[in-house]
């Protein structure tokens, strides 16, 4: 209680610096996954990528990252054990920041595509283990942790591959493809806004005010959906294209169509991920504010100050434009030969994904559900098509995501309490 007291503007400071550094890995790493199909099929370019996703993470972090946030991520550790030494949640909270930013940032160096939830989870008990004990971690919600990494690829990649199979044989293995994009594109368009619409409602709107009902919130996506799809109608019957062009013309002139709708998908995302994930940083951040305003009181929620919001999304922004484009690379053209097509059905798998994990409670990374999503589309070209080297760093890099966070935690949290002590 003693820290707290002498030195609680400094702890909020360095909590600031270290938020900050965590944003910084979140926008380099995560958001460069997700805003990678775009880049590696040639949809956006990169700086067209850092632009769109500047504006849509920094609107969903800002306008819709909520005015109260869990102070405790994911309710790993619990809070009640930290009752009569606040001071050891701070210095705890401090060392999660640093550490998960600092894995974070060394993965976006070496190009790999990791878990930011897994990040900051794995840095949290870290702490928790060696300042209160293992009973300071409720190890039940580890489970699902470590079973996301085999369900939440294979969901993915098992509606990506079958969203991909549905447009080979619908449209691009037929006789005349641009006639038939004409037809099902609408639908497929209707899927996307649906989808995109249910991510936004479930993980964006309600931060903002908008509490809506399951049912109110599949009619409102169902019936702007099928604004979308008629409005996706009339602009493709609208297009003028020389039906004596050769089918390699036609292709393209389908891919294009695909190429928007991959674009709408990247936004959506952005602004949907921009809304949750930016948590990863500003949780434990506004943990230590409150708990140093508070004179040492720990709360279950807690306000988030005016500053932090914004502080979140700038981080997230430049570590985007900064460190990138590295895991850009990676997801967009390491793991396997994207087009227009497939980076839209890999896309929208991953979107599907994160509603039914929303609706169903299951533990979720975007970062694996994209890369599952991924390897789903080129296990639809055969094995071949998969750059097994790549997934074999990516697999290990997940793997070692959890004990990393962990160790760097441990070794930061002990030389704070060191210095404060």
């Amino acid at each position: 209680m003693d820290i707290i007291a002498n030195y609680g503007t400094t702890l909020v400071l360095i909590a600031a610096v270290f938020g900050f550094m965590m944003a910084w890995g979140i926008g380099a790493n995560d958001v460069a996954n997700a805003m990678g199909t775009s880049v590696g099929t040639k949809s956006l370019t990169i700086r067209q990528a850092i632009i769109i996703a500047m504006i849509f993470e920094f609107a969903g972090a800002y306008l819709a990252g909520g005015e109260v946030t869990a102070t405790i991520r994911n309710g790993i550790i619990d809070p009640a054990a930290f009752a009569d030494t606040p001071d050891l949640l701070v210095l705890g909270m401090i060392a999660s920041l640093l550490a998960a930013g600092a894995w974070l940032i060394l993965a976006s160096y070496f190009g790999w595509p990791v878990s930011t939830t897994h990040s900051i989870v794995g840095a949290i008990v870290g702490f928790g283990v060696v300042s209160i004990g293992p009973e300071s971690v409720q190890w039940d919600k580890f489970g699902g942790i470590v079973g996301s990494w085999v369900i939440t690829p294979a969901l993915s990649g098992l509606i990506a591959y079958f969203m991909f199979i549905s447009v080979q044989k619908l449209i691009f293995n037929t006789d005349n493809p641009l006639a038939n994009a004409k037809r099902y594109v609408p639908f497929y368009m209707f899927l996307t806004s649906l989808v995109i619409c249910l991510v936004t409602i479930k993980k964006g709107l309600s931060h903002v005010g908008l509490h809506l009902t399951d049912n109110e919130g599949i009619l409102l996506s169902v019936i702007i959906s099928l604004l979308v799809a008629l409005a996706g109608w009339f602009y493709i019957r609208g297009q003028k294209y020389n039906p004596q062009d050769d089918s390699k013309m036609h292709y393209a002139n389908v891919e294009k169509v695909f190429g928007i709708l991959m674009i709408i998908t990247a936004c959506a995302m952005a602004f949907a991920h921009g809304s949750n994930d930016v948590a990863n940083a500003i949780g434990p951040l506004s943990a230590v504010t409150s708990i140093v305003a508070s004179g040492g009181e720990i709360a279950g929620n807690a306000h988030i100050a005016w500053w932090i919001l914004p502080l979140g999304g700038i981080g997230i922004v430049i570590g985007l434009a900064t460190m990138g484009e590295k895991v850009m690379a990676t997801v967009g053209t390491g793991i396997t030969h994207l087009t227009p097509s497939r980076g839209f059905a890999a896309q929208l798998a991953t979107a599907a994904t994160v509603v039914i994990a929303s609706g169903t409670g299951l533990p979720i990374s975007t970062t694996q559900t994209l890369v599952g999503a991924v390897m789903g589309v080129g296990l639809a070209r055969g094995i071949a098509a998969l750059n097994l080297g790549v997934l074999r760093n990516i697999v290990v890099s997940w793997i070692i995501t959890l004990p990393a966070g962990a160790i760097l935690s441990i070794i930061i949290f002990y030389i704070l309490k060191a210095c404060f002590s």
